[in-house]
């Protein structure tokens, strides 16, 4: 196989199915990953065939040790080989500091720390086969601090802390990781703990006057993965219609 393979988890909805379109869009034939709704995943699936790709639905709990790793040596076995991958899986489940518990906070790490590093880690072997690849991890703009989302924050920090680290070790075999950090996104997350009018007064408050969306992010996913994102590596992009400007 010659066209470049792409694996994108999380990709039953939301972000990660915008990013297995734009890729797909983008000439990649996709691993569309799904945990607990097949019926998304094979809606999403189908969105890959239409646009004339191949489309590979894979089941995988990543919060399950070993799962990653796993899931990402049976994308490269269906496929026949991998360029591209999206660690877009995540859980945000909200609670403040007392509110957290050990268990709680094990399955975060797990899911949103553990899991990407796995994964990069088990994508290695079937990249360098093809002189090279690009990871993206989707960290979030929340790193910045959130009252109700401890775990969440330090999952999602460390995350980009440690595609630094890839980004350095994995720049001698032409593997390019970085992460992108949206901010609020259009998605069924947001709702769980904001109303429609808080969301609306957000977007007003974001100097672009909306929320983002899905494709905003995927967009930037799909240039990370072109040649035209070939010179960069170890960075932190910002998808957040400028309500926050980091150095």
């Amino acid at each position: 196989m010659t066209d470049p393979v792409a694996l994108v988890t999380g990709a039953q909805q939301g972000i990660g199915a915008a990013c297995v379109l734009a890729l797909a869009g983008a000439g990649h034939d996709v691993a569309v990953h799904w945990h607990d709704d097949e019926a998304a995943a094979a809606a999403v699936a189908a969105g890959v065939r239409a646009a004339g790709r191949r489309a590979f639905p894979l089941r995988a709990d990543l919060a399950t040790p070993g799962a990653a790793a796993d899931l990402v040596d049976r994308a490269a076995a269906a496929s026949g080989r991998l360029d591209v991958l999206v660690n877009n899986a995540g859980i945000y489940p909200r609670a403040e500091l007392a509110d957290l518990e050990p268990d709680q906070l094990r399955l975060v790490l797990a899911v949103d720390l553990e899991a990407p590093i796995q994964a990069t880690r088990a994508a290695v072997p079937h990249l360098r086969a093809q002189d090279g690849g690009v990871v993206v991890n989707i960290a979030s703009s929340a790193v910045r601090g959130a009252a109700d989302g401890v775990a969440y924050t330090a999952a999602k920090g460390g995350l980009v802390a440690a595609s630094r680290s890839m980004a350095l070790g994995l720049a001698r075999h032409g593997i390019r990781v970085n992460c992108v950090s949206p901010g609020i996104v259009d998605t069924d997350q947001p709702r769980v703990a904001l109303s429609e009018p808080e969301i609306a007064a957000i977007g007003a408050r974001i100097p672009l006057g909306r929320i983002g969306l899905p494709a905003d992010v995927a967009g930037v996913v799909a240039f990370l993965a072109s040649p035209a994102g070939a010179y960069l590596t170890g960075q932190n992009l910002h998808v957040n219609g400028g309500s926050h400007m980091p150095d």
